[in-house]
């Protein structure tokens, strides 16, 4: 039987309302070899050899066909589809004019999306039987939003750029709240906080006067 948790949210629009959300509460992860004992069980007439000789092919041939630009749907279990990324020290391309683009060398399939079949879903759902199975609260910041902005702009008088990271651990906020309040102070016009560069490059800065 699945148990469930209650989990507060961040409160990400700065309004003040604490919300939840819903979460299956995952009690162990089982690996590939008791996947497979489980699926070849006694008398389900499948043997343990056939059952990773059919997966062992299976995951082969996802690769095989996602290498060459294709995306697999298996019934019953989703659609597999390939990710594309730049390798270790590349940047990525800007497509301003002039600027050296990517080629083929510098990318590479950096994960895989997957999306459940609708019956896969389904199917869980009708087999599972929640019972509750507790509640988790966040660990909010001790700060109020107007100290927050002061420590903000006290770090980058002494430190002229302030990272996602630097705001964190400066105000005791998570990652998605803090990056969320700095995005809130760039754009407020008397906030005296900016930015500077883009993707995994972007700093925060203070705003030039005038």
């Amino acid at each position: 039987m699945a148990r469930y948790i209650t989990q507060e949210m961040n409160d990400l629009d700065g309004k003040g309302e604490k919300r939840v959300y819903y979460r299956m509460k995952i009690e162990e992860n089982i690996d590939a070899n008791q996947f497979m004992d489980e699926i070849a069980y006694p008398g389900s007439g499948l043997s343990r050899a056939s059952v990773v000789s059919v997966m062992t092919a299976v995951a082969e041939q996802l690769a095989r066909c996602m290498a060459d630009g294709r995306s697999v749907t298996l019934e019953g279990i989703g659609t597999f589809k390939p990710k594309l990324g730049v390798v270790k020290d590349k940047e990525i391309d800007t497509l301003a004019e002039g600027e050296p683009q990517r080629n083929a060398q510098s990318l590479k399939v950096n994960g895989v999306s997957f999306r459940a079949d609708k019956k896969l879903v389904r199917d869980t759902n009708r087999r599972c039987k929640l019972t509750r199975g507790g509640t988790s609260r966040i660990k909010s910041s001790p700060y109020a939003e107007e100290e927050r902005l002061a420590q903000a702009l006290r770090f980058l008088d002494e430190h002229h750029v302030m990272h996602v990271s630097d705001y964190m651990r400066i105000t005791g906020l998570k990652r998605t709240s803090a990056t969320l309040e700095l995005q809130r102070f760039r754009h407020a016009p008397s906030s005296g906080i900016t930015f500077s560069g883009s993707g995994k490059h972007k700093v925060y800065i203070r705003k030039k006067e005038g």
